[in-house]
């Protein structure tokens, strides 16, 4: 390990480390230490247990016993980090009682399982995000309300915004990029300062890992420059619904060659069993991509988020998207995922849902019509209406605890009823508007 992790450093030419993981609210965590005293304390690594155990505030929500706990350095992770000269990022995740308890390992006892099945993953993310023109101050002073647009005149896909703002969008990019985060594409999307960021499909962890890093370059990146990116996923009526669209393929291990190809193509038969798993499992475990009270905001009537979980050959207003092709770029894309999902957890659920398919041999249900994305195909199965719907169908479900562990979903359960029991007194200007004279 440790002759891996020099030689991963000596690689990058790397005098600083950033050390951390990805918690449970997608926060990276981390410590920073010179490269003589990281491969130091490399010898013993140890980090609060507290991660598997709080959300995204900072406040605990489970567990019973508070200390650091071992974890274990990936030297596959190591990646540069351009906030300054010589430094590079390096996941350590948590090792000991709390492991299966943390997002990057659900994923990857998915990917093992995959692999166990002759199958390898790769997959991708692309994601919307919102900048704002304020900064952590200037937000804070007006109490998040009333916040200042950037790029207010924007539409979707405007030749006109992406050439006005180029700069800072290319400086965004730069940052995205300097984290060696494999990005497509990143340009103006629908909406007042609405971007969209593309990623180049990869293997199934470090495709996860892209995803991660690439919000927290964009948030780090808007900052320095006295901005706000928000991956809110509903922020109001003057703004759109964002995602975090989450596509996958199945490759065989041996040759590489992508599974969901067809030389007809058309959707085929392991595609069609993969999605049968996820009809019948993501609405049990749909909290595992949706695990925010806002999130489920999205999902309400004129949005374009999906409103039930149907599937279709190429329509953008269907829950799972297949794109067949014969040749290497066939796929499926999960479309309903918010902009603040947790890509772990996220391609985990897809994943692992896909996956039980294929070993049950579930059969697919006819795909779905193309159709307005507030339609509702006769049938098709509704998503939780709220946070807390969703948290007691994941703790309830005996499928979930099968496939993701039952300490796991019990865990990730008491977090989402926590985040829901946190804003269940919040009163909105809106709600204050509507009722205070009624």
């Amino acid at each position: 390990m440790t002759q891996d992790l020099t030689a991963a450093l000596d690689a990058l030419n790397a005098e600083v480390v950033h050390v951390g993981q990805f918690d449970l609210a997608s926060v990276f965590r981390e410590r920073r230490l010179r490269r003589a005293q990281f491969l130091d304390w490399a010898q013993d690594p140890r980090f609060a247990n507290v991660l598997a155990y709080w959300d995204s505030a900072d406040t605990l929500f489970g567990g019973s016993s508070y200390y650091t706990e071992t974890v274990a350095i990936d030297p596959a992770s190591v990646r540069r980090n351009p906030s300054e000269p010589g430094a590079v990022s390096v996941i350590a995740e948590l090792s000991g009682a709390a492991r299966e308890l943390m997002p990057r390992q659900v994923l990857r006892a998915q990917i093992e399982r995959a692999a166990a099945m002759g199958y390898g993953v790769e997959a991708a993310f692309e994601f919307e995000l919102i900048v704002l023109d304020e900064d952590a101050g200037t937000a804070r002073d007006k109490g998040f309300a009333g916040l200042a647009k950037f790029a207010p005149d924007n539409k979707c896909w405007s030749g006109a915004t992406a050439n006005t703002h180029a700069a800072f969008i290319a400086g965004m990019e730069a940052e995205i990029l300097g984290h060696d985060v494999n990005l497509f594409g990143l340009g103006v999307e629908l909406g007042p300062g609405c971007l969209e960021a593309t990623l180049g499909a990869t293997e199934g962890l470090r495709a996860a890992d892209d995803a991660a890093f690439l919000r927290m370059a964009a948030r780090s990146y808007a900052r320095k420059q006295g901005k706000t990116a928000s991956f809110m996923p509903y922020m109001g009526a003057e703004y759109p619904g964002i995602g975090g669209h989450c596509t996958l393929s199945l490759r065989d291990k041996a040759t590489g060659q992508n599974l969901f190809s067809s030389p007809d193509g058309a959707t085929n038969a392991l595609a069609q069993r993969f999605i049968a798993g996820m009809m019948a499992i993501v609405p049990q475990a749909f909290a595992m991509c949706t695990s925010t009270v806002n999130a489920y905001r999205r999902l309400a009537p004129g949005t374009w988020a999906p409103k039930s979980l149907t599937w279709a050959e190429y329509p953008f207003t269907v829950a799972v998207r297949s794109v067949p092709q014969a040749g290497s770029g066939a796929r499926l894309e999960f479309r309903v995922p918010p902009a603040d999902c947790n890509p772990y957890l996220t391609l985990a659920l897809m994943l692992g849902a896909g996956l039980d398919g294929i070993e049950r041999n579930l059969p697919a249900p006819p795909a779905t019509a193309a159709g307005h994305p507030d339609t509702v195909a006769e049938g098709a199965q509704r998503f939780p209406r709220d946070l807390l719907e969703a948290a007691e169908r994941l703790e309830d479900s005996a499928d979930a605890a099968r496939i993701f562990g039952a300490a796991f979903t019990r865990n990730f359960a008491a977090a989402c009823r926590a985040e829901y029991a946190s804003l269940a007194k919040a009163v909105s200007a809106e709600e204050r508007a509507r009722y205070l004279e009624g």
